[in-house]
């Protein structure tokens, strides 16, 4: 397991209503994981079920989160 910088990385929180969302800033209260900014990553932790198991969470609770992380990567490649 390599160790990537937080820059590279985007942050999953769960809230106290029990929402979960992507964080682009790193900041919003809650309990967090990170997910690597590379698609094949995200895409295998989807497969895996990887934040299902991580925030006790339904696969179609997760599904628009997974969706909105690699917008959010396609987004941030996108030269501006």
């Amino acid at each position: 397991m390599k160790c990537i910088p937080k820059k590279d990385m985007i942050r999953v929180v769960v809230n106290k209503e029990g929402e979960i969302f992507a964080d682009v800033t790193g900041k919003k209260q809650g309990r967090g994981a990170y997910v690597s900014k590379d698609v094949a990553m995200v895409e295998k932790a989807q497969q895996k079920e990887i934040l299902e198991k991580y925030f006790k969470a339904s696969k179609e609770q997760l599904d628009p989160v997974y969706k909105e992380i690699i917008r959010l990567i396609y987004r941030e490649e996108i030269p501006k």
